[in-house]
């Protein structure tokens, strides 16, 4: 029977977010149950560190996970930030796409509102248990608050909500997941990720009771990383819908008042030029402008040379916290960090950082990713990263290897960035943006030449180990012959030949361990991949 357009509009319906990822929790990054443990720790353990950084706090995270049954686990991960108030604790915990991050261009951990309510979403479809949060301020009283998601209209559902007065006045947060889960302690499993926020944030003290029994990653530094400030939007990174928006929530009086009050870095003769360009009067009420006025003002922009947004909006970790890292928890026999310097996409500002470890405690290659500090374990493939490090020539630096290298050596890239551009709303890799690539590539290349100054000044040392010990090994035969064609003694000459093969190796060994590798990549090269200021701006 053929249906009317009038009975096909009484079958629409209207669900909420939390209705639609209770459906497509896979692109949460639940899709399986391995890597749920994974996802309802880092979500638990990202909000711990941001909410200690912020409040100016060394981090101490206590997290355990406990085997119920099978398939079933109890997840504990308890902080000793600065807690929640209690008018906040539904809406963090029961309401998905809630949150302070999101509005906010400084760097962060979370970006979306999703990700511990996402966790809460997840037990409370596999396990039907709420979840249970403790939480206190320090002011001598803690809630304990238990709680579940009303998923049709998006809401919380508090169960209970206890108070209990608190003499030792402590402050963080505790929270407690039960879900379906397996455990295993591999390459993206929860162990590894702990160990790599180890390395990632070096002044974080880590305790992990996991069901294999007790691991600590001790705080390597006394000292937190520099506290990021907000700024606001920059001018190429709005398109013609978000400045219509804007234009209509501002409440300036005019437009060039409006381009210099609600963007970073936009002057007033730089307001005025974009107004002439779009022929569009500055003085003009927002409001009142019309579709194609937008239009030719965002067309105008991009003929406008403005200033690059500010970077202190970004917290990179910096050589000494990256070094300390990956000494403490690797063991390497050598180090070598970069920097680069910060870069824009669509408006928004990004450093790159790598480090690059070798030999000692390391015994396989390996590619540590990272985002705003937080380790990225799955979709590698598809990283922005990955591909910058395939890209590289390894065996140009003494590695063996093509796309990727073959010796003992962890390559350790860390993207710091007011919005990182995710590939999925899971936040598991970096979408491929060329001036992203660009960077991470310089920053490997520079890192890859120091690491192949090391190991030529290692491999020329231990050439002429060799070259020395095989004089030391015939020195006693070429005493003798010299003592039966001279008549001299024998001991004295076999004496002579050890301190002049120790004088003239001693030294050249001294030169090879000082000496510096040539270069891996031309300067053509080079330049290629760093020409050219761009004004701020990039093709995509």
């Amino acid at each position: 029977m053929q249906k009317t357009a009038e009975q096909m509009a009484r079958e629409h319906r209207e669900i909420s977010i939390s209705q639609f990822f209770e459906k497509n929790r896979h692109l949460l990054g639940y899709d399986n149950k391995i890597k749920a443990l994974l996802t309802i720790v880092r979500e638990a353990v990202d909000n711990a560190l941001d909410a200690t950084e912020e409040a100016r706090i060394l981090p101490d995270i206590y997290v355990k996970i406990e085997e119920l049954e099978k398939e079933k686990y109890k997840i504990v991960v308890k902080d000793n930030g600065p807690g929640i108030t209690v008018k906040q604790i539904p809406n963090i915990f029961g309401k998905l796409l809630y949150g302070s991050k999101f509005h906010r261009l400084k760097q962060s951990r979370g970006q979306q509102g999703i990700g511990i309510s996402g966790c809460v979403l997840y037990c409370q479809i596999t396990t039907g248990e709420p979840t249970k949060i403790i939480t206190s301020t320090g002011k001598g009283k803690t809630h304990k608050v238990l709680l579940s998601i009303d998923v049709k209209k998006n809401e919380p559902k508090i169960l209970k909500d206890e108070v209990i007065e608190d003499a030792e006045k402590w402050h963080g947060v505790q929270i407690t997941f039960v879900a379906e889960g397996i455990y295993r302690e591999h390459k993206q499993s929860v162990l590894e990720y702990l160990k790599q926020v180890a390395i990632s944030n070096p002044y974080a003290n880590i305790v992990f009771d996991s069901p294999n029994g007790r691991i600590e990653f001790a705080r390597g530094v006394e000292e937190l990383p520099k506290e990021p400030k907000e700024i606001k939007p920059h001018l190429y990174g709005v398109e013609v819908g978000i400045m219509t928006r804007m234009l209509e929530e501002t409440k300036a009086r005019s437009l060039a008042g409006f381009l210099t009050s609600e963007f970073s870095r936009v002057g007033k003769q730089s307001a005025e030029e974009i107004c002439r360009k779009a022929g569009v009067d500055p003085q003009i009420m927002p409001r009142k402008l019309e579709h194609q006025d937008v239009v030719n003002i965002v067309k105008a922009i991009k003929e406008v040379k403005l200033t690059r947004p500010p970077t202190d909006c970004l917290s990179p970790l910096g050589s000494g916290f990256i070094e300390s890292g990956l000494r403490k928890e690797l063991n390497p026999e050598f180090v070598a960090v970069v920097s680069r310097s910060p870069e824009v996409y669509r408006g928004w500002p990004f450093q790159v950082e790598v480090g690059i470890a070798y030999g000692g405690s390391i015994t396989e290659p390996a590619v540590m990713r990272f985002a705003n500090r937080v380790p990225l374990l799955y979709q590698a493939g598809d990283c922005a990263i990955t591909k910058a490090v395939t890209e590289i020539e390894w065996k140009r630096y003494g590695v063996a290897g093509s796309k990727l290298p073959e010796d003992p050596v962890v390559i350790f890239v860390h993207l710091a960035s007011v919005w990182v551009p995710f590939n999925s709303e899971a936040k598991e890799s970096i979408a491929n943006y060329p001036i992203i690539i660009k960077e991470i590539k310089l920053a490997l290349q520079e890192c890859a030449r120091k690491l192949a100054s090391y190991l030529s000044g290692v491999r020329r040392a231990a050439a002429i180990k060799e070259k020395k010990s095989i004089f030391e090994r015939y020195a006693e035969e070429t005493a003798t012959a010299i003592a039966e064609l001279t008549g001299e003694d024998k001991e004295k000459i076999r004496n002579k030949i050890i301190e002049i093969v120790n004088e003239r190796w001693s030294e050249v060994t001294d030169e090879a361990n000082g000496e510096e590798a040539p270069l891996a990549e031309t300067p053509t090269e080079e330049m290629n991949g760093n020409g050219g200021e761009e004004n701020g701006r990039e093709n995509e």
